[in-house]
């Protein structure tokens, strides 16, 4: 919770049901209001603004489903949670149709209540802090797509609002497909340079002996083929931003060149002899340890200092696990449209597999497996199947955790009750001490966790 209490508005025209759910959710520190009828519901969003709506699909007057389509007009973002009595999959495919976030079957199972009530005032939560985030750092940014509210991005982005306003040389440094690009174009359009040209070079995706000629250009007849003279990005990027990206595959001829230019701030072009003179800041991204690679005397100590007056290292997804529900919302959403495909979210299996899973090639992966989902779904939500990939990988160390107890119980070196014990105590353990993560991965109930804890002589 955060220091500004919540408010949830209960809709049902049951008043005892009404006033159970009223002093249930107002238990769990939430401000709750009550409307018993869909009309109702509707005059009071068009006063307040409710974090969330919990609503009875059956009512007298106006129905639950009436009063959604209204509400989502009035208020697109709120979240609404569909209660109806009668499990019938269309009624709750309806409901999402129409933009619900999620729906419960009466009678309520509670502990499953908070959890979808936690759950969509997290989700609320974590995109307005995004988007003031965003507002913070400059329009840019969302633009650029940087999506991040863990402590290491935090810390990142504010780094990056520091720097991008100075003309200081820049070294991004970071694992494969963890967004150094994306940084890089943060700093540029969040600097002074923003009205001029952000040029891109990647140098590992050329040959030693054209990379010259792309960055500082060629006259004509300087080599076989160079029928014209040829500007190069460097001159390209006069009066803007140069990013070199993935730097540390540069020849150490061509690092020997790069320094002049940067000390200098000038070159020749390739078969020119005319000094030419540029206004170019410069941005280096690499996945490797330029230290390691001086070691080995594959990157040279002093092009290293001069690219790394300012040295940015963007974190891996495995160390920022937090940011994964902002991530995957954001390209649902992206790849949804694009493909046309009405998709509302994912289901609590297949977005907890996706935070435990371990992400080796970082955002990149999360979102190309994001997309695939969405290209052959066939359901509202994306599942665990429609991640075929992680869920194998997941099931491969769900099986290596569970041999222990296994063999224990096929050797009978315990009675039943010692291993359920142990079963459970290293389940909740394994939940950090979340009872209510611990019951669902037991598949009981936290009122039957509670139990049987207290059995054990572990909690009062």
């Amino acid at each position: 919770m955060t220091d500004k209490q919540h408010t949830v508005l209960v809709v049902d025209d049951d008043s005892a049901h009404r006033t159970m759910l009223r002093t249930l959710i107002g238990g769990w520190g939430y401000a709750v209001t009550e409307a018993d009828d869909g009309s109702t519901a509707v005059e009071k969003i068009k006063e307040t603004a409710f974090d969330l709506v919990l609503m009875d699909v059956r009512m007298v007057k106006v129905s639950g489903l009436e009063a959604l389509e209204t509400i989502k007009a009035l208020n697109p973002s709120i979240p609404v949670i569909i209660m109806t009595a009668f499990s019938s999959v269309e009624t709750a495919v309806k409901a999402l149709k129409q933009g619900a976030h999620d729906y419960l079957t009466k009678p309520l199972d509670f502990d499953k209540l908070k959890l979808t009530i936690d759950r969509a005032m997290e989700h609320t939560r974590l995109k307005e802090e995004n988007r003031l985030l965003r507002e913070t750092l400059g329009q840019q940014f969302d633009s650029q797509n940087i999506i991040g509210r863990s402590p290491a991005m935090l810390k990142l982005l504010e780094t990056v609002s520091q720097v991008a306003p100075s003309e200081a040389t820049v070294l991004i440094s970071g694992e494969s497909g963890t967004g150094k690009e994306l940084i890089a174009g943060a700093i540029h359009f969040n600097s002074q340079r923003k009205d001029g040209p952000f040029v891109k070079i990647n140098c590992a995706a050329i040959t030693e002996t054209l990379l010259e000629s792309e960055l500082f250009g060629h006259e004509k007849g300087a080599f076989t083929g160079a029928d014209r003279r040829k500007e190069g990005r460097f001159s390209q990027a006069h009066g803007g931003t140069l990013l070199l990206d993935e730097v540390s595959e540069m020849s150490l001829m061509m690092q020997v060149k790069l320094l002049r230019a940067l000390q200098e701030r000038e070159f020749n072009r390739v078969g020119g002899e005319t000094t030419i003179q540029v206004d170019v800041r410069v941005i280096a991204a690499t996945n490797k340890n330029l230290k390691d690679q001086i070691n080995e005397g594959a990157f040279r100590e002093d092009l290293y200092y001069r690219l790394n007056v300012v040295e940015l290292e963007v974190p891996p997804l495995s160390d920022r696990k937090e940011d994964i529900p902002l991530l995957t919302r954001h390209f649902l959403e992206t790849f949804a449209a694009k493909n046309r495909k009405e998709i509302k979210g994912f289901t609590p299996k297949a977005m907890d597999n996706l935070i435990h899973y371990d992400w080796p090639g970082n955002v990149r992966e999360l979102m190309n497996a994001v997309e695939r989902a969405v290209v052959l779904a066939r359901s509202n939500y994306l599942d665990v199947n429609d991640f075929p990939f992680m869920k194998n990988s997941l099931n491969e160390n769900d099986q290596k955790d569970s041999i222990s107890s296994d063999a224990l119980i096929l050797q009978g070196e315990a009675p039943l009750e010692e291993i359920e014990k142990t079963a459970i105590l290293n389940t909740l353990e394994a939940a950090d001490g979340n009872k209510s993560e611990a019951a669902r991965r037991l598949g009981i109930t936290r009122k039957t966790l509670h139990k049987k804890l207290k059995a054990y002589g572990v909690m009062s």
